[in-house]
C-alpha cells in the first residue's frame, strides 16, 4: 500500500484536488439552490409535499445512471458530473431546511413580529438563525453524500479519485482500489469536520451543545 502513495504522490494531490473541488461546487450550488426552495416550502405544507417528493424520486435514480444521462444533454467532463452531484445534494439540505424552519417555535416568531419585524426579516434574523443547526446537519450529509458519488464522476471523464477506483478495477490492481477508497473516505471525514466546525462558529451561542449541554 506504501507503494501506491510513494509511485503516485504527484497525481494523488492532482486527483484529490480535481475530486475536492468538484464536490464542493455540486455542494455549493446544492446549499443556494435547496435552501432558499426549503425556506420558501415552510410556508405552504402542499406545495412542500409536491417539491420534496420530486427532489426524493431524483435520490431513488442510481448515481451511475444518473451520470449516464448526463451525456447526451451535456456531454462528458467536470459540468455534467457537477450537475448530476448538485441534483443528489438537493433533498438532504431541502429536507432540513424543511424541517429546521418548520421546527422554530411559534411564539418565537410571533415575538419578532410583534417588535415590528416584516415577514423577510423574522425569516433572516429569527427563524433562519434558530434553524441553522438543522440546515448545517443536512449540509454535512450532502457533502459526505456528494464526496462519495463524485467517485463515479470518473465514469464520464471528470476526473478526480475515481480514477483510480476504476483504474484498479480495469487493471485489477487492488492496491490502486484500496489507495483511492482510502483518500475518498479521509476528504469525506475532513469535509464533515470542517463544516462541523463551520456549523459550531455560526450558530447562536444559545443552541450550541457542548459536551451534552447546551451552552
Amino acid at each position: 500500500m506504501m507503494t501506491f502513495f510513494t509511485e503516485n504522490s504527484s497525481d494523488i494531490l492532482l486527483k484529490t484536488w480535481e475530486h475536492f473541488y468538484i464536490s464542493m461546487i455540486a455542494l455549493a450550488l446544492g446549499v443556494i439552490i435547496a435552501v432558499p426552495i426549503g425556506i420558501l416550502l415552510s410556508k405552504s405544507k402542499f406545495i412542500s409535499k409536491i417539491v420534496l417528493s420530486i427532489t426524493s424520486v431524483l435520490q431513488t435514480v442510481p448515481s451511475l445512471a444518473l451520470l449516464a444521462i448526463m451525456i447526451p444533454l451535456f456531454g462528458v467532463g467536470k459540468v455534467p458530473a457537477v450537475i448530476a452531484l448538485c441534483i443528489y445534494s438537493l433533498l438532504p439540505i431541502l429536507n432540513n431546511t424543511f424541517i429546521g424552519m418548520r421546527s422554530v417555535n411559534a411564539n418565537t416568531k410571533g415575538a419578532g413580529v410583534a417588535m415590528g419585524m416584516t415577514t423577510i426579516q423574522s425569516v433572516l434574523l429569527v427563524e433562519l438563525p434558530l434553524a441553522f443547526p438543522v440546515i448545517m446537519s443536512g449540509i454535512r450529509l450532502s457533502a459526505v453524500y456528494v464526496i462519495s458519488w463524485a467517485t463515479l464522476a470518473s465514469y464520464i471523464g471528470a476526473g478526480g479519485l475515481g480514477d483510480f477506483i476504476f483504474n484498479g478495477l480495469n487493471l485489477y490492481k487492488p492496491e490502486l482500489i484500496i489507495g483511492g477508497a482510502i483518500i475518498v473516505t479521509l476528504l469525506a471525514l475532513l469535509a464533515d469536520f470542517l463544516l462541523s466546525k463551520l456549523e459550531k462558529w455560526v450558530t447562536p451561542k444559545g443552541l450550541r451543545i457542548e459536551g451534552g449541554r447546551a451552552s
